[in-house]
């Protein structure tokens, strides 16, 4: 069985474009929304992602939009804790195609992380 988990040099989830979210506002608070924005940089990145180490700079203290676990995703989007690992994994899959590709080595590394024996 697959299990989501974040796999280092990525940072797909650190592309956080607005008009690549059009509904933020259904899932975060007002203060959320405007933390989430005051973090966009003019590229789309968050400010706090290190483009050369491929990583988050404050990942220990990165807000809760940020991070999936299972009372955040609950909050944010009514999913069942039982229902992370599968929900999160599609998002996952959908934001590395959506930054690096349907074909990168991003994608292909994320798929067998999550799922390194897939005929089980």
């Amino acid at each position: 069985m697959a299990h989501w988990q974040c796999i280092q040099g990525c940072g797909a989830c650190c592309q956080l474009n607005p008009s690549d979210r059009p509904d933020l506002a259904d899932y975060l608070t007002p203060d959320e929304l405007a933390h989430y924005l005051s973090l966009v940089g003019e590229d789309g990145w968050c400010i706090n992602y290190d483009h050369e180490q491929r990583r988050c700079k404050i990942y220990e203290t990165r807000p809760d939009f940020c991070r999936v676990q299972p009372d955040t995703f609950s909050r944010m989007f009514g999913i069942d804790p039982a229902e992370l690992d599968e929900f999160a994994i599609d998002c996952c899959e959908q934001q590395i195609a959506g930054v690096y590709g349907n074909q990168s080595a991003e994608l292909d590394r994320f798929i067998a992380t999550v799922d390194p024996d897939p005929e089980t």
